[in-house]
This record gives C-alpha cells, sequence and structure tokens, in this order.
C-alpha cells in the first residue's frame, strides 16, 4: 500500500489493523510493512505501550527477534502530539491502549495518515480484548493472522494462558501462552 495524493494534492489517510493470537505474527506484519514505507523515504512513527517492556524498553520487538525503534507512551493521545507531519504511523500491543485509540487513528486517517495498528483481537479467554473491537469496526483494512496449535498443529486463533493467574492483563512469552485451536483451547489439558 502506498499513500496516494489525492486530485487536490492532500494525502488520503486509513487505518489498517492487524489483529490475531499471540504467536501469530502481529509485530512481524507490523514491523515489515513499517520497514517498507521507511525504504519508500516515508516519515515514519511507531509507538507501543509503555508498559510492554518484555523484550526492550524502547522497541517494538516480535518472538523472532526482528526489532524497530519505538516511543513508549502510557496515553493514546500523546500519539497525536508526536505525530504530526508523519506519513505513516505505526501502534503496537493496541489491545493495552485506553478507549481513547480509536478517537486517536480516526484523527490520524482523517489528517492524511496511513495508520498501521497491530494487536491481541481477544483475551486469554476468548473474549474480546480492550479497544481491539473498536478498531477492527472503524478499520479500512483488517489481516487477521493465525498461529499454529500447540496441541494438534491446526490452525490456532486463541491464545491459551498456562498459569492459573487471574486477571486480564498478564505480560507473558512462550513460558506463560501458547497458541491453540478453539477445540483444544476448550478441552484445557
Amino acid at each position: 500500500m502506498f499513500i496516494e495524493p489525492s486530485i487536490t494534492g492532500e494525502r488520503r489517510g486509513w487505518i489498517e489493523v492487524v489483529c490475531g493470537s499471540m504467536f501469530s505474527g502481529k509485530t512481524e506484519e507490523l514491523i515489515r510493512r513499517l520497514k517498507r514505507a521507511k525504504i519508500a523515504n516515508l516519515k515514519v512513527e511507531i509507538f507501543k505501550p509503555a508498559i510492554d517492556i518484555r523484550y526492550n524498553e524502547t522497541q517494538v520487538v516480535s518472538h523472532d527477534a526482528n526489532a524497530i525503534q519505538s516511543t513508549p507512551i502510557d496515553n493514546s493521545q500523546t500519539i497525536l502530539l508526536m505525530a504530526t507531519g508523519v506519513d505513516v504511523v505505526g501502534i503496537d500491543e493496541a489491545q493495552f491502549f485506553d478507549a481513547e485509540i480509536m478517537h486517536v487513528c480516526e484523527t490520524l486517517a482523517a489528517r492524511g495518515t496511513r495508520v498501521i495498528v497491530a494487536g491481541l483481537d481477544m483475551d486469554y479467554l476468548g473474549k474480546p480484548f480492550g479497544p481491539m473491537p473498536q478498531l477492527l469496526a472503524i478499520a479500512d483494512y483488517i489481516t487477521k493472522l493465525h498461529a499454529i496449535c500447540v496441541k494438534c498443529g491446526n490452525i490456532a486463533s486463541i491464545s491459551y494462558r498456562k498459569t492459573a493467574q487471574a486477571g486480564q492483563v498478564l505480560l507473558g512469552e512462550k513460558d506463560t501462552y501458547e497458541p491453540r485451536c478453539r477445540k483444544c483451547y476448550n478441552e484445557k489439558e
């Protein structure tokens, strides 16, 4: 995709959402799209929630150790302040942002910015996660990625939590979560 100027010379913005379970390649896809935008000499800014320090405090890092520099933020409104004059905005782990992230994305797109958002569409209980349902509803383009079920090898869409710890937000990696298909998730063994 590219930013296409309109007849009047103004850029057209849009919202892309990349979603799926853990280990499905969401962050890898976000990084790929952002690196391609940089190759095209577009001005790119990347943001992530400040609470996500699993791999690095200031980089968006995929489970495959692919990385890109980012700005950690606590409040989605900060993106509007920091993205002035930017062609492409990348947002990782969108499920951890406040509900205003939807309005931030709409504002950026209305300004002519391409917005690429990545996040978990469901939590470990298989329920919609944070602001992701609203982002999916307003997205111009949606890419749903799937992992591979560690139990049976089929397509996985749910992040199974291997610990008994409660609470919707629990940062973790392969020691805490594994991808499962619907059938194996419901077996919970």
